[in-house]
């Protein structure tokens, strides 16, 4: 009779990717409606962002955005409170300032 084996799973720590909350302050010229660009202030700190996934996004509106996409519109009071708990767990490094 042959003998079952268990294999215990190998643990390992996996890096989760966070989206970040900023606010809308322009949205490039319009070429194609899907293809939408915005400049997006993350607590002073702008960066492009696209708007691909979100349509319906305006000037002044709060956004999540991952790896430079605008995944969902959310309002300020949501944008605030998850801006700070990021800011609490020191995870919002990647919009520091590049240093020369």
């Amino acid at each position: 009779m042959a003998a079952l084996r268990w294999a215990r799973p190998s643990w390992r720590v996996i890096d989760m990717c966070l989206a970040v909350p900023g606010k809308i302050v322009g949205i490039e010229r319009e070429i194609d409606p899907t293809l939408r660009n915005a400049k997006v202030d993350f607590g002073g700190i702008r960066k492009e962002v696209s708007l691909a996934f979100t349509p319906e996004a305006q000037v002044g509106d709060y956004v999540l955005v991952h790896v430079g996409f605008a995944l969902s519109v959310v309002d300020e009071q949501e944008a605030a409170r998850i801006f700070e708990m990021l800011k609490q767990m020191d995870e919002l490094a990647e919009l520091e300032p590049d240093q020369p």
